[in-house]
């Protein structure tokens, strides 16, 4: 990007660009997109600023923007990193087919095993959306098995089963993965006041 736009103004994109990351990483959302607006005009062909713009929609509960802002990243980068995250957009929006759409794009790319995690977890959240909860428990009972050093993935997943089982009124399993994540970060999500709801 910065060879594209010569040098002096390339250094001055590249300088907003860690501004609005910065921005992005503090909660400063409105101060990112301010940014983030401008240069996706300026620079439409830096995945970079898609990627980021897409992500900082997203914290905002744009949902539309947010998907399609990535969308376009995909197109420009290849990459599969974001299709969790379009796939949660779609979710929002109620545009399952669309979401599922995603995961199996993500499936048959195989890329790294968070992403792969992250599109399982939005997959299930589909299927209990659409009423199936017991397809969506089906789904994460395959990813939940105890490894011996457990990734926030893992963490991710035990917890969003353990959700869906005390949807169901499975207590006794819900307790258990909230344990099981509790025994290995007390403070993820919000998984103490889970089990103080579960006694």
């Amino acid at each position: 990007m910065v060879a594209s736009a010569g040098k002096a103004k390339g250094e001055k994109l590249a300088s907003r660009i860690a501004d609005a990351t910065y921005s992005y990483e503090k909660e400063r959302y409105a101060d990112a997109l301010r940014v983030l607006r401008q240069l996706v005009a300026e620079v439409p062909g830096s995945g970079a600023v898609w990627e980021l713009y897409g992500l900082t929609l997203y914290r905002c509960g744009h949902w539309t923007q947010a998907a399609s802002a990535l969308e376009t990243f995909k197109e420009l980068s290849g990459s599969y990193d974001q299709h969790p995250v379009i796939a949660d957009c779609y979710r929002a929006l109620r545009r399952y087919e669309d979401a599922e759409q995603m995961w199996a794009e993500l499936r048959e790319a195989s890329p790294s095993g968070d992403v792969v995690a992250e599109g399982r977890i939005v997959a299930a959240g589909v299927k209990a959306d659409r009423g199936d909860l017991a397809g969506a428990i089906l789904m994460l009972e395959k990813a939940s098995r105890k490894v011996a050093k457990p990734a926030d993935r893992h963490l991710r997943q035990w917890y969003a089963l353990a959700d869906l089982y005390e949807r169901v009124g499975d207590l006794p399993r819900a307790r258990d993965l909230f344990n099981r994540v509790a025994s290995i970060d007390a403070d993820a999500f919000d998984v103490r006041a889970r089990l103080k709801s579960l006694h």
